[in-house]
């Protein structure tokens, strides 16, 4: 079980699936393959012929035929998941309860059992990986540039996801207010095909702040999500960033 488990840790540097990918583009041509890498300009597909960079602006539809999942438009932004790599040094420290992530320039509060997670992989845009002290629950917060909408930016992530999971389904999405800025919180769930099809179930805040948007992303197995999810929505609640609590600090000043 323990193995299985990590092996959920490592979803959100997504590895290579067994299912492939159809790529339509909009001259007609189809192409299938996994993509290995996502830019805001580029696809890069693995193919039986070898890579092939794709230009995004190219790209009608991307379908997952061998498991029967729909079409998703390809219009998304970069995903932090595209590649398994690890990230940049994070500069963050946890007091007690009070996680403050000096890399990221924001805070959030943390139940009393949880540490910094080393062992977390990351990706290039990743900036917090937490979780419970049983290594049970688990917490990524990611930033990224990008110039398109909210809608958009969920789209993406849904791709990733069904790249990953099996038996994907999302459960919600509704707006969310964080750190006083309109967001998205979405709920989805899955197997994990390469932990023995573990059941695991996610809640995903994405915070939009011009062009920048942070996403913080929690998860568990699925029989723990139930009784897991108020303790997600209190840490994700508590995000603020460095600006808006010098702006209250302001505030509350006579």
């Amino acid at each position: 079980m323990q193995r299985a488990l990590f092996a959920v840790s490592l979803f959100a540097v997504a590895a290579m699936p067994a299912v492939a990918e159809e790529i339509a583009l909009k001259d007609g041509t189809k192409i299938v393959g996994h993509m290995s890498a996502i830019s805001a300009e580029k696809i890069e597909v693995e193919t039986s012929y070898g890579k092939m960079q794709l230009k995004r602006a190219d790209v009608l539809t991307i379908s997952f035929p061998e498991n029967g999942a729909p079409s998703a438009s390809a219009t998304a932004p970069a995903s932090t998941a595209a590649v398994k790599r690890d990230g940049p040094a994070i500069d963050d420290s946890l007091q007690g309860t009070q996680y403050v992530n000096r890399s990221g320039k924001f805070a959030l509060t943390l139940p009393p059992d949880w540490r910094i997670n080393p062992n977390l992989s990351k990706a290039p845009a990743t900036i917090a990986a937490l979780s419970s002290r049983d290594d049970m629950r688990y917490v990524l917060v990611s930033r990224e540039e990008y110039n398109g909408s909210l809608e958009s930016y969920k789209g993406l992530g849904e791709i990733m996801a069904r790249k990953t999971l099996s038996n994907y389904e999302e459960l919600s999405a509704s707006p969310i207010t964080i750190d006083g800025k309109q967001g998205l919180l979405v709920s989805y769930r899955g197997n994990l095909p390469k932990a023995d099809n573990l059941p695991v179930q996610f809640l995903v805040a994405i915070i939009p702040a011009g062009n920048t948007y942070t996403r913080i992303a929690a998860w568990c197995v699925e029989p723990l999500f139930h009784e897991t999810q108020p303790m997600f929505e209190r840490i994700m609640g508590s995000y603020h960033s460095a600006d808006s609590a010098a702006r209250t600090a302001q505030l509350s000043k006579p």
